[in-house]
C-alpha cells in the first residue's frame, strides 16, 4: 500500500510542480510585456519633452517675445505644446483680433 501512496504522491507532486512553472512562465511574459510597455511610454514622453522644448526655443526667437512674457504664460496655462491643452497668448494685437472676430 505504501508504494501507491508514494507513486500518487511523485504524481501529484510532479504535477503541482509543473503548474507552478507554468505559472511562473506565464508571469515572467507578463512582466516583460509590462516593461516593455512601460519603456514605449517613457519614450513616449521623452519625445513629447524633445517637441515641447523645440516649440519653446522657437517661441522665444520670435520677434517681440520677451522672457518675462514666457514665464507668465507658461505659470497660466497647462498642457503640453501640439495637444490642444497649451494656450498662446500674443501680446498687444490679441484683444483687438479676438474683438474682429467675435463680430
Amino acid at each position: 500500500m505504501s508504494a501507491e501512496d508514494t507513486t500518487f504522491f511523485e504524481r501529484e507532486r510532479e504535477r503541482l510542480a509543473a503548474e507552478i512553472t507554468s505559472g511562473f512562465e506565464e508571469l515572467l511574459s507578463s512582466s516583460n510585456i509590462l516593461n516593455r510597455k512601460l519603456e514605449d511610454v517613457l519614450d513616449t514622453s521623452r519625445d513629447y519633452d524633445t517637441i515641447a522644448q523645440l516649440w519653446s526655443s522657437f517661441r522665444e526667437m520670435m520677434p517681440g517675445s520677451t522672457a518675462g512674457e514666457a514665464s507668465v504664460d507658461e505659470t497660466e496655462t497647462a498642457g503640453v505644446p501640439g495637444t490642444g491643452g497649451h494656450v498662446v497668448v500674443a501680446s498687444g494685437s490679441a484683444s483687438s483680433s479676438k474683438g474682429a472676430a467675435k463680430s
